[in-house]
């Protein structure tokens, strides 16, 4: 699963990135948190937990335009965790943070998200916990050991994902909390030595991929399928972080600063399989 990650570009890299034509990111949005967002949204934030709002990008025709114009390329803020439009409250998207690829097209929650409302969702790379072989904790449970996980090359990810919009009904459609715009992050099987950590992660696709997997017109099941199937071998590094970043309240860059080998208690080395720390 992918439960927790890094995004620390600023919208102004992100829109030159992505090659974005409209960048909606200061625009009011709905959201499902209690307290204000910290950081706020649309800010680099080094610890982006489900439930909060981060920039996400796709690729529809303008609200209110002819539907007859051409789609456009946006960066907006959308709430991660998916709610279905037919939905009857949001707390199903608490449970939808991640898509499993293997039953996209297949499974109803998320099939027509597949086939018309694909989006990126960028990021400098993700968080996941591997539980160790050897160690426990105070309760007896296998240790969990948080890893960063990166490109190796240092470019900018771009994970899978849908979105979807959601409608109160009982609140005017221009007011400004009528619609909630949800993602889902969606996971594949983890490549080999990722598998050491988690089995499963993020669909990270190339910048080769992104014009086709953003294309709201592009439904047939195969083109589609094809992406859900890519895979690269090869492309990550990862590394053990501070159980710091364990908090949601925790952000910074320092979340993303390698933990000394002496720091480690039954770590397996994902590159080796060697256990560090026995």
């Amino acid at each position: 699963m992918c439960g927790r990650y890094a995004s620390s570009a600023h919208p102004e890299d992100l829109v030159e990135e992505f090659d974005i034509d409209e960048d909606h990111l200061g625009e009011p949005f709905r959201s499902l948190l209690v307290s204000p967002q910290s950081p706020p949204a649309g800010e680099p934030d080094f610890n982006v937990a489900p439930t909060k709002a981060a920039p996400v990008v796709l690729t529809r025709v303008p609200r209110g335009a002819d539907p007859d114009d051409e789609p456009t390329r946006q960066l907006r803020l959308m709430t991660w965790g998916l709610v279905p439009g037919w939905a009857k409250d949001v707390k199903m998207g608490l449970r939808l943070i991640n898509a499993r690829s293997e039953e996209l097209l297949d499974k109803s929650t998320f099939a027509k998200a597949a086939a018309s409302r694909r989006c990126l969702v960028p990021a400098d790379g993700w968080y996941e916990w591997q539980a160790s072989p050897t160690a426990c904790d105070a309760r007896g449970r296998p240790r969990k050991q948080p890893f960063f996980i990166r490109r190796s090359d240092g470019r900018p990810m771009a994970m899978a994902g849908l979105y979807e919009f959601w409608r109160d009904r009982p609140l005017a459609e221009d007011d400004p909390g009528a619609w909630l715009t949800t993602y889902s992050i969606i996971t594949t099987a983890a490549e080999p030595g990722l598998d050491r950590i988690h089995d499963r992660q993020p669909l990270v696709l190339e910048r080769s991929d992104w014009d086709d997997w953003l294309s709201p017109t592009m439904n047939d099941p195969s083109r589609v399928r094809a992406h859900l199937e890519f895979a690269g071998h090869g492309r990550f590094d990862a590394y053990p972080v501070s159980p710091a970043v364990n908090s949601s309240r925790n952000n910074g860059i320092q979340l993303l600063e390698p933990l000394a080998r002496a720091d480690l208690t039954g770590v397996v080395d994902p590159t080796t399989g060697e256990i560090m720390g026995e």
